[in-house]
């Protein structure tokens, strides 16, 4: 695209009121947006509105700069990682979005979307002797994908499950998308990661960002977005310089489901955003799975909700994969059951069996674990620090305690 291209795409893309919608019908009418400008605003008005129009007739008053911007943008990449913006009717647009509602005109990606040296991979049947490479197509989209969503204040063991799910997922081949956001999509771009055989034919982890593609939001997830784009791929809709606006968090939810074959909702309370992806994934025709937890969390009532409007429930990554017909090597998939705490490894001895069992599955308060084990308040903070400690325990609001299986 040169740089004639690329200022009407923009033009287009920033032109107030204009949105997906009439930017698809004047595209569809007249073909790609040089041709468009040179319309007359008589030839828009067949298909806009006449204050649609006029403001098409009109430059935006940040086009110059913006340009500039994204042309600067394109031409920074740091340490090797591609940048790139992918047009709709672009050959490499991925497919999936091409059968949502609204897809964007304008895509921007950074990170690793095609195999090394540009060569598709074929899909095939893993072996249990080989890793398996993430599956992509002709154009370098994966084939098989799974959104992985859920609450921004997970429990620990949410935090946990979205994390062993996704590393299990990834080393099977299949490409885990989230949203970056705090909580269970930071957890399961982490364990996609952690889990992808290299060298990755494809993206290990897709982050579908509700900002500018050259805004990392939240902060703290920097270190984590700059490992996403050497191993996966972020991807925005939106121009470069959009700062986080709340609305745009909802929006982007389209693009999770539409990417994925599948949505995994691992925590979630009955308002969340979460629900949004899995509503747009059950309008899309793909299959929603829910993780069930505790009937005392709140953070398990979003999913159990959506098991009650027939959600597939999942305790295995092997559940989904079964559910979507996906192969995996032969034997089971080395993931725990949603919530369930597991043994020490072998040598080694879980301290405190006895506490242990008085956690339970469930959340449990320090008055109730008095009254279960016996012990005298000062013992028993000291064992729960220690169990905190080994990986063994999560603390959660309200001064509750919670068993975990292992990360």
């Amino acid at each position: 695209m040169d740089r004639q291209e690329l200022e009407a795409w923009l033009r287009l893309s920033l032109t107030p009121g204009i949105g997906n919608d009439g930017a698809r019908r004047l595209l569809a009418a007249f073909g790609l947006p040089p041709l468009i400008f040179a319309q007359s605003p008589a030839a828009w008005r067949q298909l806009l509105s006449p204050a649609q129009a006029s403001a098409l007739a009109q430059p935006p008053d940040n086009l110059a700069a913006q340009l500039q911007a994204t042309l600067d943008w394109l031409d920074a990449a740091e340490d090797g990682v591609p940048r790139r913006i992918v047009t709709l009717g672009d050959p490499a647009y991925p497919a999936a979005l091409l059968t949502i509602e609204d897809p964007p005109c304008l895509l921007y990606l950074m990170g690793r979307l095609h195999p090394p040296n540009g060569a598709a991979h074929t899909a095939s049947t893993p072996t249990p002797s080989a890793p398996t490479a993430i599956d992509v197509v002709a154009d370098g989209w994966p084939t098989r994908a799974l959104a992985v969503v859920g609450s921004r204040n997970p429990t620990p063991q949410g935090a946990t499950n979205a994390r062993q799910f996704a590393r299990a997922l990834a080393a099977q081949g299949v490409c885990v998308v989230s949203g970056l956001a705090l909580g269970i999509d930071g957890a399961a771009h982490e364990g996609a990661l952690e889990g992808a055989p290299p060298p990755a034919q494809g993206p290990a982890t897709i982050a579908v960002v509700g900002t500018g593609i050259d805004r990392v939001y939240p902060r703290r997830h920097r270190e984590l977005a700059h490992r996403i784009v050497r191993q996966g791929l972020i991807l925005s809709e939106y121009p470069l310089g959009t700062p986080p606006l709340p609305p745009n968090f909802p929006r982007r939810n389209r693009l999770i489901s539409g990417l994925s074959q599948g949505t995994l909702v691992v925590e979630a309370a009955l308002q969340s955003g979460s629900l949004i992806t899995a509503r747009l994934a059950s309008e899309q025709g793909k299959e929603v799975f829910a993780i069930p937890g505790s009937i005392h969390s709140p953070q398990s009532r979003g999913c159990h909700a959506l098991i009650r409007q027939g959600a597939k429930l999942v305790e295995t990554a092997q559940d989904v994969l079964e559910e979507l017909r996906w192969p995996w090597p032969t034997g089971a998939i080395e993931t725990e059951a949603a919530g369930a705490a597991t043994a020490a490894p072998e040598g080694q001895h879980d301290p405190y069996p006895e506490l242990l069992r008085a956690l339970g599955a469930d959340p449990v308060s320090l008055d109730a674990l008095q009254a279960r084990t016996g012990l005298d308040t000062a013992t028993l903070q000291a064992r729960l620090l220690e169990l905190e400690l080994a990986g063994q325990l999560g603390r959660l609001p309200g001064g509750l305690f919670q068993r975990l299986g292992r990360g």
